[in-house]
């Protein structure tokens, strides 16, 4: 994945997912039920993505990767950023899009998750 037009294509694919700029106009915040999954610049020179993880699978990926770093601005220990530049197979990268967002999802009420079909 190497471009902000194949991030968008794989997070529309999530079901629920919503394309949102709750701090600015070049800060697309990916949500699902209002929760935040994924988020990037679409102003940056070289484009990236930050994504929720578990904190061991963090450590975990900023060790096999040099190019995956503590997540910018937020919490180091449950986000990484990814940059979006073909460093990271794209198959790894989707992976953690839709792990992140699978994070997010279980995280919500069994309520919300019933409502949502997830």
């Amino acid at each position: 994945m190497q471009s902000l037009t194949e991030l968008r294509q794989v997070c529309a694919a999530l079901p629920h997912s919503q394309e949102t700029f709750p701090f600015d106009l070049t800060t697309l915040v990916f949500k699902v039920t209002g929760k935040m999954y994924a988020l990037t610049s679409l102003d940056a020179q070289h484009p990236s993505v930050s994504l929720k993880v578990k904190p061991d699978d963090g450590e975990e990926l900023r060790r096999a990767f040099s190019a995956i770093t503590p997540g910018y601005h937020l919490n180091k220990r449950h986000w990484i950023t990814v940059p979006l530049d073909g460093s990271v197979p794209d198959a790894l990268l989707r992976e953690l899009v839709q792990g992140s967002y699978a994070l997010v999802v279980r995280g919500l009420t069994r309520a919300a998750r019933k409502e949502l079909n997830l």
